[in-house]
């Protein structure tokens, strides 16, 4: 009967012990592993406004040529599309009936001239005879007025003159301006009328300087403006802060401007001359929600690297956001709700966080919601839920390079040598040419 108890007691002690440890490793699955995530402390650092605007160049002057006399055509002597000075003359109007109405208006110059001498005699005697009274008052009246008449005359005449040399004169159609020339619009040997269509020639299109039109969202616009009020964004630095007063930037340079514009070609590179604004619109536009503004460059050896027309991005430089804080663009989940963002506290848990923030350059610059240091989720959101244990996978967050910086770094590094890589290859070339000489000349001696 022990024996029996014994084994039954056994039985029990042993189906006790194989439930709880089923019970534990039940216990045990039903807690999961913590999840690996990729995440990167907030940044606060000062930021530069590095925004792009879709813009459009233009001349700065444009000009349609046209005839101003009648006439036929008779040459061209330009290239279309060339650049010509001012002053230049472009086209050819036929000039013999101009000529000869000049010719004309000079000869009844001469006729009215002397009119005005004889009348001018015979006033001087009537003049004298009067002083002596022996003439009437009336014979002295019609020979001052037969004077002031042939003056008049010689007046109508010399402006016949004048006008007969102007109309002559714009047979040679010049370029009123600097420029690049565009299409004829008439051929050689058309008859032109100064009235119709038939007068307009050609355009021309000044390019020293030049305008850049681009717009700013009136959103944009408004933060950068309120945000310049508040300091929370920074106008150029100390040297250039006088230069914000309307009347001292109109003078200044571009370069000493507290904010100026770079032009971004359509290959990435810079346009090497900065532009200054020169106009914003006094209100928005309302279908848009935009601001106009227009940028002018100089372009002192008229190249074309910038033409009218021409579609580019420009950026504006200068404005600065002081302790902006920073996170990339894969650290925010917008949901119908808003932003957020997933925070992971002192104890590995994520937190939803509510945030406000504005995108520029793959980053969102926060204005609510986050301070500087703190460690967020910053791939995989959506799998992310309020509360999950994670294991964290800390990666760096730094601000991009600036194209400047790039361009520098690609300029030092082109040639992909440095200059004291190149004067060590010349050395051992130089070393390996000369070892491959002695034995050459080691021979030589032995020949000999």
């Amino acid at each position: 009967m022990q024996n029996v108890t014994k084994s039954l007691l056994g039985v029990l002690l042993l189906a006790g012990v194989l439930t709880t440890a089923a019970c534990n490793d039940k216990s045990a699955a039903g807690q999961k592993a913590p999840v690996t995530v990729t995440a990167v402390k907030v940044l606060k650092t000062d930021l530069p406004w590095n925004i792009e605007y879709p813009a459009q160049v233009a001349g700065s002057l444009q000009v349609n040529i046209r005839a101003q006399v009648g006439g036929i055509l008779e040459s061209r002597l330009f290239n279309e599309g060339e650049y010509v000075k001012e002053g230049t003359q472009l086209f050819q109007i036929d000039d013999k009936e101009y000529k000869a109405a000049l010719a004309k208006a000079k000869g009844a110059l001469a006729q009215a001239q002397a009119q005005e001498r004889s009348t001018r005699r015979e006033y001087n005697r009537m003049k004298t005879l009067r002083a002596d009274n022996a003439v009437s008052q009336k014979n002295y009246d019609d020979a001052l007025s037969a004077y002031e008449a042939a003056q008049a005359d010689v007046q109508v005449a010399e402006a016949e003159v004048r006008n007969a040399e102007i109309n002559l004169g714009y047979t040679k159609v010049k370029a009123p301006i600097s420029g690049i020339t565009g299409r004829e619009a008439q051929s050689v040997g058309s008859l032109i009328s100064p009235s119709g269509d038939s007068g307009f020639l050609t355009t021309m299109v000044q390019i020293d300087p030049l305008w850049v039109n681009f717009s700013m969202p009136g959103r944009q616009f408004e933060k950068l403006a309120s945000g310049y009020v508040s300091g929370q964004i920074v106008l150029g630095n100390e040297d250039s802060a006088k230069a914000i007063d309307p009347d001292v930037y109109r003078e200044v340079a571009p370069e000493k401007a507290p904010i100026y514009v770079e032009v971004v070609l359509a290959n990435g590179k810079v346009y090497p001359q900065k532009g200054k604004i020169i106009f914003f619109d006094s209100s928005e536009n309302t279908q848009t929600s935009s601001l106009a503004m227009k940028a002018q460059f100089a372009n002192p050896n008229n190249s074309r690297l910038l033409m009218p027309g021409q579609f580019v991005r420009v950026r504006l430089v200068g404005a600065t956001y002081k302790d902006a804080v920073l996170v990339p663009s894969s650290a925010v989940l917008n949901t119908p709700n808003g932003m957020i963002t997933y925070v992971v506290d002192e104890n590995n848990a994520v937190l939803a966080r509510p945030v406000h923030g504005e995108l520029q350059d793959n980053m969102y610059i926060i204005t609510d919601g986050l301070k500087g240091g703190e460690t967020i989720v910053s791939s995989g959101l959506i799998k992310m839920k309020p509360g999950m244990q994670v294991t964290v996978n800390m990666q760096e967050f730094a601000l991009p390079e600036s194209l400047a910086q790039k361009e520098k770094k690609q300029a030092l590094t082109q040639d992909k040598h440095t200059t004291a890589e190149m004067e060590a290859q010349i050395a051992e070339s130089i070393s390996s040419t000369a070892s491959a000489k002695e034995p050459a000349q080691k021979e030589e001696k032995k020949d000999k």
